[in-house]
């Protein structure tokens, strides 16, 4: 047996994608060509009675024990019925008057055995001549080879999409990690992992909606494109509305529309959405990303915990089948059994920085950062000098799942301040493998203390009285003043959440087209 090994298939050190007018790109061409000469359509047409690879092997082995009793019984055993299965063929090996092919779909592989005395010469002559892309039809029964291996003996194919380039060689062809993310469709083709890690995520997402569903939880759509962009800080996309002659914004956050569904009287909704922040590109961030944001009336931000630590390991062992997941490049073993830790922002900061730190001045507190091996300016207020600590020297060191709670109020405008101590508000963060995977919060509702949150941070971000003015929504604080219910409220990142569960180091793999820098 021989391995096809033309020029085209066997040169693993030629590019990935072969530029147009390339010899191999051209020699695909010919044979696209001498097909439509011969009268044979190389793009394909709809095709009835299909069925998938797994389906197929899963019929065969069916059948193997059926025909397996019935030759126990009556000494004789029926064919397997016939099958047509579509897809990519991935190797193909030539053995004289017959041949081997992979065929691939979305199910996974199947072996194809084609025989000469079986297809005809004319038509085997034809399928010598398919190349490794072809997307093609296959008519047959499968048996098993000597190998042992279920194989479908092929009694017909048609062409059903010509490839005019060469795929990649898996382990020389496609190393590039830029190159995997910019051309995402070669990424699918030859990496298994790749593939796995996208059904994965549709898995994911997949649970999480039953997972609501089964709790009353109504499935929302608001608004991506917004005439003030509100619900968290971050700079957003601008664009122009040309019918209605005005500027209007990519959405941050859905949060100020769900919350007016709860004034509407959607006591449990969710929204599983896309947002774009103007922001950099790095290991943990996107431009365009995916959230889930959940609210629910009369819970606050303890509602809120619970419910993410159930959906979060219900949806782990329902994908994964664990709670046991490796972290980082050492493998550290990040484990979800519940019930997670639970501990205060300001605690975590004077086990860290001393147990004075709260107490000193800004000066002593910036110079404290400073031989803690942190760069800190004179202008940095107290705040800041300790969100600093926090994020660059605590939040990195929080591997397994903990909820950090009773964060700085000036942090968060739209919480409620905790009962007892009106210089922190009522919220957590969660963290699990050193990043923030979902904030959430006791809900502020009072419209009065909403709006003078929102100028606050307007006059902040704004240059003049007037840009402060256009910053605050108006329509939200109105909804408010009609009676929002007290409510939790919690926003995870879906994108994060899968670099956590399937290990991925960049949350570039878990996005299928991330975004990327363009090429010139």
């Amino acid at each position: 047996m021989s391995e096809i090994t033309d020029k085209e298939q066997d040169d693993s050190s030629a590019p990935a994608t072969p530029s147009a007018g390339s010899e191999q790109h051209l020699q695909r061409v010919r044979k696209l060509h001498e097909l439509i000469g011969d009268g044979v359509d190389p793009f394909g047409r709809r095709i009835d009675g299909l069925i998938s690879t797994s389906e197929a092997k899963s019929r065969f082995l069916e059948w193997e024990e059926d025909s397996a009793a019935r030759e126990a019984k009556e000494g004789g055993e029926s064919p397997p019925e016939p099958v047509r299965l579509a897809g990519r063929l991935t190797a193909m090996r030539l053995m004289g008057k017959s041949m081997f092919v992979d065929l691939r779909d979305q199910a996974g592989r199947l072996q194809v055995y084609a025989q000469k005395n079986v297809l005809g010469e004319e038509r085997f002559a034809r399928f010598k001549k398919l190349d490794l892309g072809d997307l093609v039809q296959v008519d047959g029964s499968l048996f098993r080879t000597r190998a042992g291996e279920p194989t479908l003996k092929a009694s017909g194919f048609e062409l059903m999409a010509k490839s005019l380039h060469p795929l990649p060689e898996k382990w020389h062809g496609l190393t590039d990690v830029e190159q995997r993310y910019r051309q995402r469709y070669l990424d699918l083709i030859v990496n298994d992992e790749v593939r796995e890690v996208f059904r994965r995520r549709s898995q994911v997402i997949r649970e999480i909606r039953d997972f609501l569903a089964t709790r009353d939880f109504m499935e929302v759509e608001t608004p991506m494109l917004q005439a003030i962009p509100g619900g968290a800080a971050a700079r957003p996309f601008e664009t122009f509305y040309n019918a209605l002659n005005c500027p209007m914004y990519l959405r941050i956050a859905p949060e100020l529309y769900l919350k007016r569904l709860l004034v509407g009287g959607f006591e449990r909704v969710f929204e599983i959405n896309r947002n774009f922040r103007n922001e950099g590109l790095d290991r943990r961030h996107n431009p365009e990303f995916t959230m889930i944001e959940i609210y629910q009336a009369y819970s606050d931000c303890r509602g809120m915990m619970d419910l993410l630590e159930e959906l979060v390991t219900t949806v782990a062992m329902r994908v994964f089948g664990t709670l046991q997941f490796a972290w980082g490049e050492e493998g550290e073993k990040i484990d979800l059994t519940r019930p997670w830790r639970r501990t205060a922002y300001r605690d975590l900061v004077e086990q860290r920085m001393g147990g004075d730190w709260f107490g000193l001045d800004p000066t002593a507190m910036r110079e404290r950062a400073v031989e803690a091996g942190l760069e800190v300016t004179p202008a940095m207020a107290a705040g800041e000098v300790t969100h600093e600590v926090y994020e660059k020297l605590i939040e990195r060191t929080l591997i397994q799942p903990t909820f950090v709670t009773r964060l700085p109020a000036d942090l968060v405008p739209l919480a409620k301040r905790c009962p007892d101590d009106a210089e922190s508000v009522d919220v957590f963060e969660l963290e699990i493998g050193g990043q923030e995977i979902a904030p959430g919060y006791s809900e502020l509702n009072d419209p009065i203390e909403q709006r003078r949150r929102f100028e606050s941070q307007a006059a902040r971000a704004a240059g003049t009285v007037e840009e402060a003015a256009d910053r605050v929504d108006e329509d939200f604080l109105t909804a408010m003043e009609y009676g929002m219910p007290p409510a939790g409220g919690t926003g995870m990142g879906i994108d994060r959440l899968l670099m956590l569960l399937t290990g991925a180091p960049s949350i570039r793999d878990v996005i299928l087209f991330p975004q990327m820098r363009q090429l010139k």
